[in-house]
């Protein structure tokens, strides 16, 4: 397919088969073995938007503005404001040619065998100009094989805690072809340098979740989203489907095991508001419409629906008003290149509105202080490299729902 960029129009050739490995590298493999078929279609650019969304209760979003704050990123996936006020973003990066050992432990079946690098994904910083700048460096990078597309994988989020930056790797391991580096949280020195504070894949083999999808097992995990909590760190593995709790001092504690409770439904985007996580998934493939959906779950690890009839979710977050949003990687049928969006709910749940559509395969998201929306794009993909993009969204500041703002609580951040 090709996809035209929203920042000089020059045609951008996306190959298809890059979601379709998302969906494997991830887990949302069928649980038969099967693969489908996938299919594209030309991409729009991505506007701020007054379609209506793929849910019903959708409304009209207020005219905004989308455009290119920052491109040439590899593999763009989570993204924080640090306390310099600038932009820092997780990057996949470039994968990697070393081949995974062959042994059960490090085999994966359907996006197996990787090819990996101990280094090849970065950290980014990007300023208020749209600068980028590297951060962190010569991080795991891995990539599935390449009948499904050469999905690259590398540091998958970033969250500060107490003003320093942590990293969590996901293309790392045995079982990606980086044997030497397990996937694991990373602490970011001022200078650069980095180190593993602990070791995530040992941890998933020493304490196996109820309900794991063996058909599409990945032994060291495809780790996704990472935020910062009252002092600690919380992260979202989707392949086996947990969250846990990682102390700086690298100790691991599981808040939940959501596969006990609701099977293989590949949790990927992780937020926290007003004293309770929520977790979306991804679903598996192929994946009817409205298949995703929000969780809920307390600090006691009770987790219950808080809202479905979402599409392929890949980020959450809140708006200054206490609003969800919610971004879909594609509309059904999925994947579908090109139909990205942002769902916004109300605050009583009763509504909902696209506020930006025409994405291409989005990967992450975040508000800036500025009220923003940033959104990483073309977020996974296989070389030819720097495609990545992060769109800002300039979005009026819109209390219609009649509910009161809601300061410094966006669910992303250390609170």
């Amino acid at each position: 397919m090709v996809w035209k960029s929203a920042s000089n129009g020059a045609a951008v050739a996306v190959p298809g088969a890059w979601v379709l490995a998302l969906f494997a590298a991830l887990g949302c493999g069928s649980g038969d073995g099967s693969s489908g078929t996938l299919t594209t279609s030309e991409a729009p650019v991505a506007t701020a938007s007054g379609a209506s969304a793929v849910m019903p209760a959708s409304d009209t979003a207020p005219a905004g503005s989308v455009t290119v704050y920052a491109d040439g990123l590899s593999n763009p996936r989570g993204l924080k404001f640090g306390p310099d006020g600038n932009l820092y973003v997780a990057e996949g990066g470039v994968g990697g040619s070393d081949p995974a050992p062959t042994t059960e432990d490090c085999t994966v079946p359907g996006a197996g065998p990787y090819t990996g690098s101990p280094v090849g994904s970065r950290i980014s910083r990007i300023d208020r100009h749209g600068r980028r700048t590297t951060v962190a460096d010569g991080l795991p990078s891995s990539q599935t094989n390449p009948q499904l597309g050469s999905l690259v994988s590398g540091v998958a989020d970033i969250a500060f805690l107490d003003g320093t930056l942590y990293g969590i790797l996901a293309g790392a391991g045995c079982s990606h072809g980086v044997p030497s580096i397990p996937n694991g949280v990373i602490r970011v020195r001022r200078n650069g340098n980095w180190s593993l504070i602990n070791d995530l894949g040992a941890y998933q083999r020493a304490h196996p979740v109820a309900n794991p999808e063996p058909d599409d097992f990945e032994p060291d995990g495809t780790w996704y989203s990472m935020i910062a909590v009252h002092g600690a760190l919380y992260a979202v593995e989707p392949n086996h489907g947990e969250i846990v709790q990682i102390r700086t001092s690298g100790r691991i504690t599981r808040l939940i095991d959501i596969s006990a409770s609701q099977g293989h439904v590949v949790p990927t985007a992780l937020a926290y508001h007003r004293g309770n996580f929520y977790v979306a998934n991804l679903s598996l493939f192929p994946q009817p419409p409205g298949a995703s959906k929000v969780w809920k779950v307390t600090p006691g690890g009770h987790i219950s629906v808080h809202a479905s009839g979402f599409n392929m979710v890949l980020g959450l977050t809140f708006d200054r008003h206490g609003r969800m949003c919610v971004l879909q990687s594609s509309e059904a049928p999925a994947p579908t290149p090109g139909t990205g969006s942002v769902v916004r709910l109300s605050r009583d749940g009763t509504k909902r509105t696209t506020i930006v559509s025409g994405l291409v395969v989005p990967s992450g998201m975040t508000f800036g202080p500025d009220g923003n929306l940033y959104i990483s794009n073309v977020g996974f993909g296989a070389p030819p490299v720097g495609l990545g993009q992060i769109l800002k969204v300039r979005l009026p500041d819109d209390g219609r729902d009649g509910d009161r703002d809601e300061e410094g609580d966006e669910g992303d951040e250390d609170d």
